[in-house]
């Protein structure tokens, strides 16, 4: 068994929490495409009104071929369920997310979300978080803000590509990962980290989730 499976799992299981006429947040990554796969069977098989808000081009490809009516996140007031993966997940249940680029969609779709469901293997589970925290940067900003970072203790190392190109998010902006060591107070550091000038989102997500799928390498989940 291996972490596939217990992903394939609860994602079938997380389906409980989709009801008609809701709009669902949909979350980049594994995990979040597992689900997105199940739901658009389980949406057939119900005859569910379902209107779902991407956070990424890479989830929206995923939710067109599964045949799920897409809309932006500006033509609705509120989601209903936002369904996401998680980098890390420390004990308090503040969340590390941005590894694939879409941290700022990401967390205006969880701030605005009803509820929010988080999918995750054992291996993202942490007493306190160790994994380097992305930062979205507006390119203007890209030397200040790696200033800043520096003092409060961070190591920025700007992400790329092949060929050393600068990964840039959907939004145009760049991304540096930041490596502050194990990180005690997450909640304190992500507010200093949005309020350096330039900064568009931290990948710390200070606002706990409702539901928290943890999957297992025997194919089995749990629910926390």
């Amino acid at each position: 068994m291996s972490y596939d499976d217990a992903i394939e799992a609860l994602s079938k299981d997380a389906l409980k929490f989709v009801k008609n006429n809701s709009v669902l947040g949909l979350g980049s990554g594994r995990a979040a495409t597992a689900f997105v796969k199940q739901l658009g069977g389980y949406i057939k098989r119900k005859k569910l009104n379902i209107r779902g808000v991407p956070t990424s081009l890479q989830i929206k490809l995923i939710a067109e071929q599964a045949g799920i009516h897409l809309i932006s996140a500006d033509q609705v007031e509120k989601i209903d369920v936002v369904f996401d993966g998680a980098d890390q997940i420390d004990s308090k249940k503040y969340l590390i997310k941005g590894g694939g680029g879409a941290l700022l969609r990401e967390n205006i779709l969880i701030s605005s979300a009803e509820k929010i469901v988080i999918m995750a293997d054992a291996s993202k589970f942490v007493k306190n978080f160790t994994r380097t925290v992305p930062v979205e940067v507006h390119p203007f900003a890209r030397n200040t803000v790696q200033k800043f970072i520096k003092k409060l203790g961070g190591k920025p190392q700007i992400r790329t590509i092949e060929r050393g190109y600068p990964f840039i998010t959907e939004n145009g902006n760049i991304i540096y990962d930041c490596d502050f060591g194990t990180i005690k107070t997450p909640g304190s550091l992500a507010l200093k980290i949005k309020q350096i000038p330039g900064v568009v989102e931290a990948g710390i997500f200070v606002r706990k989730p409702d539901v928290i799928y943890k999957a297992k390498e025997n194919g089995k989940f749990e629910i926390i």
